[in-house]
């Protein structure tokens, strides 16, 4: 089953697609999510977010100041500042 995934900042939606993984820097340190993973809410460290897309594609957004959800294989990552990499 795929993770939807959307990675958004304070001006506009940065990247939203279906994914198999995604790895991400929190101030608890790196996490990474599959299908199927506990609901989750956790801050956004500085770093870089690393989305596997469905289609085994990788995508680097570098992200800071904001914080990862995660629920029912959704995942929604706010950032006050995000750029794909």
């Amino acid at each position: 089953m795929a993770l939807n995934v959307s990675v958004v900042s304070a001006e506009r939606q940065v990247w939203a697609g279906e994914a198999s993984q995604v790895v991400a820097k929190t101030v608890e340190g790196e996490i990474g999510i599959l299908s199927g993973h506990e609901p989750l809410l956790a801050l956004l460290a500085k770093g870089e977010v690393r989305v596997t897309t469905a289609g085994g594609e990788k995508v680097a957004v570098e992200a800071e100041d904001g914080f990862l959800s995660v629920d029912h294989d959704t995942i929604t990552i706010v950032a006050g500042r995000a750029t794909v990499a």
